[in-house]
C-alpha cells in the first residue's frame, strides 16, 4: 500500500476484510468436504468454560459433535449426560478415564482443567490413542510442555492448543497484515487484559495456575504481539509487580503485572495484565499505518478493530466453534493444526522468562524460534 489516498486504503481495507470473512467461515484452511462421520469429542472438567462456551460450540461444528465428558463430579456427570443426551458408556470420571482408549464414539479429547492438570490428562489421552486439545495456558512449565509434546509423538496423535483468536475474522487480518506487511512491520505494540477477580479459587493458586493474571489473561497480549510479528519471537523481556491492593487474596500470585517484549528488528510490546483492573485492548503501529483493537481485543465476540485506513466490518462468528473444527479437520485430513504444542510450549517460554524479569530486576535475553503464524 504504497503512497495510497485514504479513499484507496480504505477500498483496498474492505476488499481484504471479504476474504478474511471468506476464510473465517472456512476456517484458516479448505476442510475436508462433509466427511462421512462426524469425530466424537469428549469435553475432560466440566467447568464454566466448557459449560458456557465448548458445549454450545460443538453444537454448531460441521466435522465434530460432543461426545463425551470427563467429570471427578457425579452431579456433573449426571446433569450432562441428560442435557445432551450422552450414551451412559461415554461418561468418564477421573479413575476410569483411560477406559477410553476402547471408546469408538470418542476420537478427540478436549482437556479444560487447571494448567497444572493439563500434562497428565493430555499425556493418558494419547496414550489412549486419542487426539488431544489442550486448554491455553498449555501448561505450568517448559519441561511439562515437553512431556505432553512427546507422548502425543509417540502415539501418533495430533496435539493443538486451546487458541481461538487464531480463528477469529479480526486476528487472522492482523497476522495477515502481519505477513503481508500493509502497514509495514509493525513496530510499536501496547496491550491490556486484565479484570477484577475477587474470589478464592483455582487461578489464584498457584500450584494449579502456574501464576496469575499473566498465565490467564496476559497471555492474550503477549500472543497478540506474536501475531503482529508474523510469528516472531521476542529476544529480550523486562517486567515488574506493581504493588498487591488485595495482599490477603494474591498472596501467592502477582496481581498486577506490567511488561516489555523486545524484537529482534527493535519492534517491542508493552503489555499489562491484572486480576484487579478492568482492560481489554491491543494497538499495533507500523511504518505505513495502525490497527487498534479498543475495549474488546480478546473477547468471544465483539471484537472492534480500526485501523489507518478505516475500521474493519467483519462477520461475527463462534471462535470455539471455528477452532475444534479446524483440529477435527486435521484430524480427519492428517494437515498438522496451525495451533500445536510446539506453540503452546514457546509461549510458556516467554511468560517463565517475564516471571523471572519481574522477580530479578533485570532484563532476561530470550533465543526462541520463529513459528509461522
Amino acid at each position: 500500500m504504497r503512497n495510497l489516498k485514504s479513499s484507496s486504503r480504505r477500498d483496498f481495507l474492505q476488499c481484504s476484510a471479504l476474504v478474511a470473512a471468506a476464510f473465517a467461515t472456512r476456517g484458516l484452511h479448505a476442510q475436508a468436504a462433509a466427511p462421512q462421520r462426524k469425530l466424537g469429542v469428549a469435553l475432560l472438567g466440566l467447568g464454566s468454560y466448557a459449560r458456557g462456551q465448548l458445549a454450545p460450540a460443538l453444537a454448531q461444528t460441521k466435522n465434530c459433535y460432543l461426545a463425551g465428558v470427563v467429570t471427578g463430579t457425579p452431579e456433573k456427570a449426571d446433569y450432562w449426560a441428560r442435557q445432551y443426551n450422552l450414551k451412559p458408556q461415554n461418561v468418564y470420571n477421573y479413575q476410569n478415564f483411560d477406559k477410553i482408549a476402547g471408546n469408538p464414539d470418542i476420537d478427540i479429547v478436549y482437556v479444560v482443567t487447571p494448567p497444572a492438570l493439563h500434562p497428565e490428562f493430555t499425556i493418558r489421552a494419547a496414550q489412549a490413542g486419542k487426539h488431544v486439545i489442550s486448554e491455553k495456558p498449555m501448561a505450568v512449565s517448559a519441561a511439562e510442555c515437553d512431556r505432553m509434546i512427546a507422548a502425543c509423538k509417540a502415539a501418533k496423535v495430533q496435539l493443538g492448543i486451546g487458541y481461538r483468536l487464531h480463528f477469529d475474522p479480526f486476528h487472522q487480518q492482523l497476522m495477515r497484515h502481519a505477513r503481508e506487511q500493509d502497514f509495514g512491520p509493525f513496530m510499536k505494540m501496547n496491550g491490556a487484559f486484565s479484570f477484577v477477580f475477587g474470589r478464592r479459587a483455582w487461578r489464584i493458586d498457584k500450584g494449579m495456575a502456574g501464576g496469575g493474571p499473566m498465565m490467564d489473561l496476559g497471555i492474550y497480549v503477549l500472543h497478540a504481539a506474536l501475531m503482529a510479528k508474523g510469528g516472531e519471537a521476542p529476544v529480550a523481556v523486562t517486567a515488574h509487580e506493581e504493588p498487591k491492593l488485595r495482599p490477603d487474596l494474591f498472596n501467592e500470585v502477582e496481581e498486577t503485572l506490567r511488561f516489555t517484549m523486545e524484537f529482534a528488528d527493535g519492534a517491542r510490546c508493552d503489555g499489562t495484565t491484572s486480576f484487579n483492573q478492568s482492560a481489554d485492548n491491543f494497538r499495533a503501529e507500523g511504518t505505513k499505518g495502525w490497527m487498534d483493537f479498543k475495549q474488546t481485543a480478546f473477547m468471544y465476540r465483539g471484537i472492534v478493530c480500526d485501523t489507518s485506513a478505516g475500521p474493519l466490518t467483519l462477520p461475527v462468528i463462534n471462535q470455539q466453534a471455528a477452532q475444534i473444527d479446524d483440529f477435527a479437520d486435521c484430524v480427519l485430513t492428517g494437515r498438522p493444526t496451525p495451533v500445536p504444542g510446539e506453540l503452546g510450549k514457546r509461549d510458556i517460554q516467554i511468560i517463565s522468562a517475564i516471571y523471572e524479569a519481574a522477580r530479578s530486576g533485570s532484563r532476561v535475553p530470550l533465543a526462541l524460534p520463529a513459528m509461522k503464524l
